[in-house]
């Protein structure tokens, strides 16, 4: 019996509580303090570091990001131009070889001039041009978009529509593979790729190959159908500056099929050795 009544007890005496305990207000956001608010007169100038110079304004203001997020500009989305003469070469009897090319852009899109053309007698006998877009799609990979125009001594030009890719394989392979659709139905693809192995940091040895193929025969050119022409080469450069570096090298060039049976009827071999000496340059 005493045992129930303490028990009774102890549940009132918890009722009487919970009614007696007035209930908590609302929360007043707007008394509270927030974090920040305005600064006291005497505050540091967050601009006093960089001398006031701001981010947006001024003349050191950046500007709009890559997107267009007003973020930091950031060293591949300025713009760069650049030169590079791959190959500038003479080998004996054959004349003088170049091949080169120029961009401006940044490192996503970039407007993109190749060239290369073999000078013999003084004269051009047939020169490549191309004038493409660059976009970067991946690490390290551009596909490529443009024209080409064909041209040289004795023969009819040629122009292309071209579509392309050009990156850095695994390994440090570079490859490019570029396929042209012309007028009549003409269509082409050349490939080629090469390796630049270190043997010191100044002293590089360049295997390179490229192949050729035509869809069909064009003899005012001098071109049959399939694989056109091929070379592989290798050549050894000293870079006294990254910039300026001459080489030596040994090249291995051949035509096959219909292209080797029309360049003999030319009287022009169809397979060939060349020793070469040149300059590799870029600004």
């Amino acid at each position: 019996m005493h045992r129930y009544l303490a028990g009774l007890g102890l549940v009132l005496t918890c009722a009487i509580s919970v009614q007696a305990q007035p209930a908590m207000p609302a929360m007043d956001h707007d008394a509270m303090d927030m974090q920040g608010g305005v600064a006291p007169a005497d505050a540091r100038d967050p601009d006093a570091w960089s001398g006031g110079y701001r981010r947006g304004v001024g003349p050191y203001a950046l500007g709009h990001g890559h997107h267009g997020m007003g973020l930091h500009a950031m060293a591949d989305e300025r713009l760069f131009a650049g030169v590079l003469v791959d190959r500038l070469e003479r080998a004996g009897h054959d004349g003088t070889h170049v091949e080169g090319r120029a961009w401006i852009g940044n490192a996503y899109d970039k407007a993109m001039l190749k060239a290369e053309s073999g000078i013999e007698r003084g004269r051009i006998d047939d020169a490549r041009t191309e004038l493409l877009w660059s976009h970067a799609v991946a690490t390290y990979w551009d596909t490529q978009i443009g024209l080409r125009h064909d041209d040289g001594a004795g023969r009819p030009a040629r122009d292309w529509l071209a579509i392309g890719i050009q990156g850095l394989a695994p390994y440090w392979f570079e490859l490019e593979a570029t396929a042209y659709v012309g007028e009549g139905g003409r269509t082409a693809l050349r490939l080629a790729g090469e390796y630049e192995l270190l043997i010191t940091q100044r002293l590089i040895l360049q295997p390179r190959v490229e192949a050729q193929f035509q869809g069909r025969a064009d003899p005012a050119t001098g071109v049959g159908s399939g694989l056109t022409t091929g070379a592989l080469g290798m050549r050894l450069r000293y870079e006294f500056s990254r910039q300026f570096a001459p080489y030596v090298g040994v090249e291995r060039s051949g035509a096959f099929g219909d292209t080797a049976d029309l360049s003999h009827n030319a009287g022009h071999p169809s397979v060939r050795t060349r020793w070469v000496a040149g300059l590799r340059l870029w600004f």
